[in-house]
C-alpha cells in the first residue's frame, strides 16, 4: 500500500514522497534536495527513483545533488535535453515501474505549460507537476495554449476519483479567479470555505478529487455556458467552447488577477 505525503519546499512547493514499508522511497519533482535528505534520514530510508513532470528548476533543482547521495537512483522524465539528470527518458504510453513500489504508473503527455510536460497516473493518483492545479491550472511558457487546453480535457475525462496531486500551494488564489467567472456557484463558495479552515489549520489543500476540481475549476469547465458567457464579457467576443474560452480564461488571469 503507498503512502503519499508532501514536503514542503521553497515558498509553496510540494515535493511528494511515496513509500511502501520496507522499501525504498520515491520523490516527485524535487526542486530542493535538502527537505528530501532530511526525510530520508529522519526514516531511515534509501532513495530508489525520482519523477520529474517538466524542465523548470523548482522541479528538477534537487536531482543532482540527490543522485550523488544515491549513485544507483533512477530518474525517470521526459525527453528533454534540459532535464540532463534523467536516466530513463519516457513519453506518452510508457509504463515506469519504480523501485520500491509494487504500482505501475503510467506516463501521459500533458504538453501546455511546457512543451514536453508530462504525468504519472497510477494507484489512483495522478502527479501533474504544473499543468493542473487545485483550483486552476499553470501558465503557458514554451508549450501553447491549445495545447494545455487539450491536456486538460484529457486530464477530466478521467475518473471522478482520481487523487490530483499538483505541485503548488496555489489553490485559495485559484480559488479567487473562479470565484471571478463563477461568482454564484454554490459548489465554488463551499470549497472555498473548506480550504480556508485547511490552511487556517496549517494543512495542505493538495491533493484534490478530480470530480471536485471538475465542478469549481473554471480551466476545466470550457464548455459551461456561464464559464462561456464570463470569458466572452471579458474579451468582448463571440468564442468557441473549448480551446478559445481556455485561453480567454487564462489571459484574463494572467493579465487581470494575477
Amino acid at each position: 500500500m503507498i503512502e503519499i505525503r508532501p514536503i514542503s519546499a521553497f515558498d509553496d512547493n510540494y515535493i511528494w514522497l511515496l513509500t511502501e514499508a520496507g522499501a525504498p522511497a520515491v520523490v516527485v519533482d524535487p526542486g530542493d534536495a535538502d527537505p528530501v535528505l532530511a526525510h530520508l534520514r529522519a526514516e531511515g530510508r534509501p532513495l530508489g527513483a525520482v519523477l520529474i513532470t517538466h524542465h523548470h528548476g523548482d522541479h528538477t533543482g534537487g536531482v543532482s545533488e540527490l543522485r550523488e547521495a544515491f549513485p544507483d537512483l533512477r530518474v525517470y522524465g521526459p525527453r528533454d535535453r534540459r532535464i540532463p539528470e534523467v536516466t530513463d527518458a519516457v513519453g506518452e504510453g510508457d509504463q515506469v515501474c519504480p523501485a520500491g513500489l509494487g504500482s505501475v504508473f503510467r506516463v501521459m503527455a500533458v504538453p501546455g505549460h511546457t512543451s514536453t510536460h508530462i504525468a504519472y497516473l497510477g494507484a489512483g493518483a495522478l502527479f501533474c507537476g504544473d499543468t493542473l492545479f487545485a483550483g486552476g491550472c499553470g501558465r503557458v511558457f514554451d508549450g501553447t495554449f491549445e495545447q494545455l487546453a487539450g491536456s486538460l480535457d484529457r486530464i477530466a475525462a478521467l475518473p471522478g476519483e482520481t487523487l490530483v496531486y499538483c505541485a503548488h500551494e496555489y489553490t485559495l488564489a485559484n480559488l479567487g479567479f473562479a470565484r471571478w467567472v463563477e461568482p454564484e456557484r454554490p459548489a465554488l463558495t463551499a470549497r472555498i470555505a473548506a480550504e480556508q479552515a485547511r490552511r487556517a489549520q496549517g494543512r495542505p489543500t493538495v491533493p484534490s478529487r478530480l470530480d471536485l476540481e471538475c465542478a469549481t475549476n473554471p480551466f476545466l469547465r470550457t464548455r459551461v455556458p456561464a464559464v462561456i458567457h464570463a470569458a466572452e464579457c471579458f474579451t468582448g467576443q463571440t468564442l468557441t467552447p473549448g480551446a478559445e474560452v481556455f485561453k480567454a480564461l487564462r489571459v484574463w488571469k494572467d493579465t487581470r488577477y494575477d
